[in-house]
C-alpha cells in the first residue's frame, strides 16, 4: 500500500480550523475546504511507491500510476465496470459557511448533456458551462462533528408555515402557491418564481425574512445564518422549501441524483462518484442554468433519511448506498485487539480520522490516507478510527 500525499482545496466557504484542528497542524488563517484523496485530475493524490529493490521512486499522481496499469491498481472487475479510471473521490470536508444550493443529474441526464455541449463547442472551463463530464455525481457525507445541511424538499405545507412565520408581505404569494397545487406543481412553480424574482425585490425580501427569521430564532435561526453569507441571495429563501438536518458524529446522508442539498457547518467524510457535474440554485455568485436545473430537480418531498452504519462480526460499520462506485464504511479498533485484513480484489483508500493505527507497516496519524490497489494485502492493527472507501464491482 501506499502512503498519500494529498491536496486541501481553499475555497471560500472552507473552516479555517476544522482540518488543521484534525491534522495537529497550525491554522493558516485561510480557509481551509476539502482534502482530496483519489484520482480526480483537478488534484490528485501524491504517491512515492517503493521499488522492487526496496528503494524509495519518485513521486507521482495517483492518476499516472493507475493510467500506466489500471488492471493492475484497479482490479480487472473494477476496469470491466467503471473503465480505467478511479470511480470515486474521497474528501475531508470543512463547511465554515453553506455551500451553494445545488443539484446533481442521474447518469443519463449527464450523459446528454454533457454530448450536447460539446456538439455546441460550449468550453469546458466556460463560467455558463453545466456539464464537465459525462458521469453522475450521487454523494455520501458521514459526519465527524455536529454537521448541518439541507436535504431534499419539505412538504410544501411546512414551507408555507416557515414563510408565514416571517410576516414578511413579499413571501405571502410562495405562501399561496405552495397551498393552492398539489405537491409537485406547488414546488416547480414555487423554486421557479423565486429563481425568476428581480433581483433587487429579492433582495429586499431576502433582507426582510432574514431580519424576522433573527427574531424569532428557533427552527428559523438558521436561514438568518445563511443570509448572514448570502445577503439579498433568493438561496436563502429557496432553502426554506428543504429539510433542515443536523447530523451528529458517525450519522451521514446520502445525496442521489435531483435532490437538492446543501451543507451548512461541520466536518465530515464525503465520498462521490468522480464527477463535477453541479447545477446551483442559489448561496452563490456562479451561473445558474434555471432552465435546465427545472429539468433535473425532482419535486417531490422526501425524509432526509439519515444513515448509520450496520455492524458486520468483522467490525466493518457499512454505509449501505445503492450506487455501485463507492462503497464506505468504518472501523473503531481497540486496544490489545487482533489485526484486520481488509484485503480486496479492489482498489481502496483508508482514511484515519483518530487515534494512532496501522496500516501493515505505515503508521498513521489523523488525516493520513493510503492507496491499497487490487488484491494486496490490507492489515490494519492498533487503536483508531479508519474509513474504508472503495467500490461495487
Amino acid at each position: 500500500m501506499d502512503r498519500l500525499s494529498n491536496t486541501v482545496r481553499p475555497y471560500a466557504w472552507g473552516s479555517t480550523t476544522a482540518i488543521p484542528d484534525l491534522l495537529g497542524i497550525a491554522p493558516t488563517g485561510e480557509p481551509q475546504a476539502e482534502m482530496w484523496m483519489g484520482a480526480h485530475p483537478g488534484a490528485p493524490s501524491r504517491l512515492t511507491r517503493i521499488t522492487g529493490t526496496g528503494e524509495s521512486g519518485s513521486e507521482q499522481p495517483l492518476t499516472e500510476v493507475i493510467a500506466a496499469d489500471p488492471e493492475r491498481e484497479l482490479g480487472r472487475a473494477t476496469v470491466e465496470k467503471f473503465g480505467p479510471r478511479l470511480p470515486f473521490l474521497l474528501k475531508l470536508l470543512a463547511a465554515g459557511a453553506p455551500l451553494s444550493l445545488q443539484v446533481h443529474p442521474d447518469l443519463a441526464q449527464a450523459q446528454r448533456g454533457y454530448e450536447d455541449e460539446e456538439r455546441r463547442s460550449v468550453p469546458i472551463d466556460a463560467p455558463h458551462r453545466t456539464y464537465k463530464d459525462a458521469n453522475h455525481k450521487p454523494e455520501l457525507i458521514c459526519a465527524l462533528t455536529p454537521f448541518a445541511g439541507l436535504c431534499g424538499f419539505r412538504r410544501p405545507a411546512e414551507a408555507a408555515e416557515t414563510m408565514a412565520a416571517l410576516g414578511v408581505d413579499s413571501l405571502k404569494p410562495y405562501v399561496d402557491l405552495l397551498g393552492a397545487h398539489p405537491e409537485e406543481a406547488a414546488l416547480r412553480e414555487v423554486l421557479t418564481a423565486i429563481l425568476g424574482a428581480d433581483p433587487a425585490e429579492m433582495a429586499e425580501t431576502v433582507g426582510l425574512a432574514a431580519a424576522a427569521a433573527e427574531r424569532l430564532g428557533g427552527a428559523h435561526a438558521p436561514y438568518a445564518r445563511i443570509a448572514h453569507h448570502f445577503p439579498g441571495d433568493p438561496g436563502v429563501i429557496a432553502a426554506m422549501l428543504l429539510n433542515y438536518v443536523e447530523l451528529q458524529p458517525g450519522e451521514a446522508l446520502f445525496l442521489g441524483a435531483g435532490v437538492p442539498h446543501a451543507y451548512l457547518d461541520g466536518l465530515g467524510v464525503e465520498i462521490m462518484a468522480n464527477s463535477d457535474n453541479v447545477l446551483r440554485c442559489g448561496l452563490t455568485p456562479k451561473h445558474i442554468d434555471v432552465p435546465e436545473l427545472l429539468r433535473i430537480v425532482r419535486f417531490e418531498a422526501t425524509e432526509p433519511g439519515i444513515l448509520r452504519p450496520e455492524a458486520a462480526p468483522s467490525g466493518e460499520e457499512l454505509y449501505e448506498t445503492p450506487v455501485d462506485e463507492f462503497r464506505l464504511s468504518r472501523f473503531d479498533l481497540s486496544p490489545g485487539a487482533a489485526p484486520v485484513d481488509l484485503t480486496r480484489d479492489t482498489p481502496q483508500i483508508l482514511l484515519c480520522t483518530g487515534g494512532a493505527p496501522k496500516a501493515g507497516e505505515l503508521d498513521l496519524a489523523p488525516g493520513a490516507a493510503v492507496f491499497v490497489p487490487s488484491g494486496e494485502k490490507a492489515e490494519v492493527s492498533g487503536t483508531g478510527t479508519l474509513f474504508r472507501a472503495t467500490v461495487v464491482a
